[in-house]
């Protein structure tokens, strides 16, 4: 399948089965921080840049497996780049509620929500998560990079809006990277956007596995811990989430259901293995964790060829290898 992955076992979505609707990266934005690499297509064009029914049809034939679709807590709607500038999203989420009965959430950048039909679309799925990294033009612009078609005060206003109109649950997520958009403007500027939003709970990130750019640095926990206990103030009921501290950490690559994998033969796991990392970059430790190979010098030996062959490349981050 070219469109559906997983499921992963995910901290905050449980066991979710991922539906990414492009092939390469179609975004309105360039994020110093990325882990799927450099935006190949940068737009704020809404194209139906991968046909639809190719995405439905995938659904359908994962979706004919009862018992598979009854392990699942959520469907992921996301992309390699920005999901809602697919023509087709409101269509591909709309079959998800009537195919399957699971809960269905949506990762998005959050730069849309100006337009009405988009919000319209979104109001579909029962959890959105779209994110904002600065409410500063130029600190926004340093850390995201966005199109020239896309103005921070509407991408807000947007925001602001949906969080009004939606009835599902809303979970902001911010991502700082030390020197671009941490100073404490910056996080007076978001606390003041986000008291405007009507928002279930508020995520912070911090850059956590190799970046895009080298010079998109984590901030310390100390820091994050700060700068959440400031969110917590504001409102006191609404949980905030340290997504890149210890326990708390979320394992995007997280373990697969993959009792296939290791019955396949080795072409096509190495295949499934390649196709995990082209969505992020892992450690050894955590492909070992998702197709169960026996230990990470197993990963390590079983992809050394695809090293030296190129397809694969390593990368240090912090003081962990990556292969991506």
């Amino acid at each position: 399948m070219n469109h559906i992955f997983g499921p992963v076992n995910s901290r905050r979505l449980g066991r979710s089965l991922g539906v990414d609707l492009f092939q390469e990266k179609i975004c309105n934005l360039n994020c110093i921080y990325c882990e799927v690499g450099v935006t190949t297509r940068l737009t704020c064009e809404r194209a139906e840049y991968v046909p639809t029914a190719d995405i439905l049809r995938e659904i359908d034939e994962y979706c004919r497996d009862a018992e598979k679709v009854a392990e699942l807590d959520y469907v992921t709607v996301t992309a390699s780049g920005e999901p809602t500038l697919h023509s087709g999203f409101g269509k591909i989420l709309s079959h998800l509620k009537n195919v399957t009965a699971k809960p269905v959430a949506v990762l998005t950048n959050g730069t849309t929500l100006s337009d009405k039909q988009i919000r319209r679309e979104l109001s579909l799925a029962d959890v959105v998560i779209p994110s904002l990294d600065s409410a500063l033009t130029e600190s926004f612009r340093r850390i995201d990079r966005a199109a020239k078609c896309l103005d921070l005060e509407k991408i807000i206003e947007g925001l602001v809006t949906f969080s009004h109109e939606y009835q599902g649950q809303l979970w902001l997520e911010i991502l700082f990277a030390r020197g671009i958009n941490d100073s404490e403007e910056d996080v007076q500027a978001l606390r003041q956007v986000t008291g405007r939003m009507r928002i279930d709970r508020i995520q912070l990130n911090t850059v956590a596995r190799p970046p895009l750019e080298s010079f998109a640095r984590p901030l310390s926990s100390e820091r994050m811990r700060r700068i959440a206990e400031q969110f917590r103030r504001d409102c006191p009921d609404r949980p905030v989430d340290l997504l890149a501290l210890g326990a708390q950490q979320e394992d995007p690559c997280g373990e697969q259901n993959s009792s296939s994998a290791v019955n396949a033969d080795k072409e096509a796991l190495l295949a499934e293995i390649v196709e995990m990392l082209k969505r992020r970059p892992c450690t050894a430790a955590d492909i070992n964790r998702t197709f169960h190979l026996g230990g990470p010098d197993r990963v390590e030996r079983l992809l050394a060829p695809l090293v030296e062959t190129g397809i694969l490349q390593q990368r240090f981050h912090g003081n962990r290898l990556y292969y991506q």
